[in-house]
């Protein structure tokens, strides 16, 4: 008798091991995310202006100015870079030559604080122009006008 009674195939389908794994996934991704958002901590300046498109798979340099006139390099556009080492502007022409080394039209731009006196860019822009840096970008934060 019990070899003609089969068990009926189950039409529902167990959730709370997914539920389970999507609640890890969730709590790893929320203490993740802030450790990513890294770099150095300038004021950008707001303005209006059109985003700019990486061209590219190479991720752009970036050159940081914070306030009290210290300037940083970004060889990998994540933040990566070890931001304890302050760097002269006159090195900046030798570590972008060397950065830019074999890369066609390279994307370099310039993150400057809010406060940072404008010829302090200019002198940045002009070691990237020495350096055969051919454009040059400004980063800015967008204005709140809404």
């Amino acid at each position: 008798m019990r070899k003609n009674k089969r068990r009926k195939p189950m039409g529902e389908i167990n959730v709370v091991p997914y539920i389970d794994v999507t609640l890890v996934l969730l709590i790893i991704f929320m203490i993740t995310t802030p450790m990513l958002q890294t770099g150095v901590d300038v004021d950008l300046p707001e303005a209006e202006a059109a985003n700019v498109e990486q061209k590219e798979s190479v991720p752009p340099i970036i050159i940081s100015i914070k306030a009290d006139g210290t300037y940083f390099i970004d060889l990998n556009g994540d933040g990566s870079e070890d931001e304890k080492d302050q760097l002269q502007p006159e090195e900046i022409s030798d570590k972008i030559q060397s950065a830019i080394t074999g890369k066609k039209n390279p994307q370099v731009l310039i993150r400057a604080d809010n406060k940072v006196d404008y010829g302090a860019v200019v002198k940045v822009m002009a070691e990237l122009k020495n350096a055969g840096v051919p454009n040059v970008g400004l980063m800015t934060k967008p204005s709140d006008t809404q």
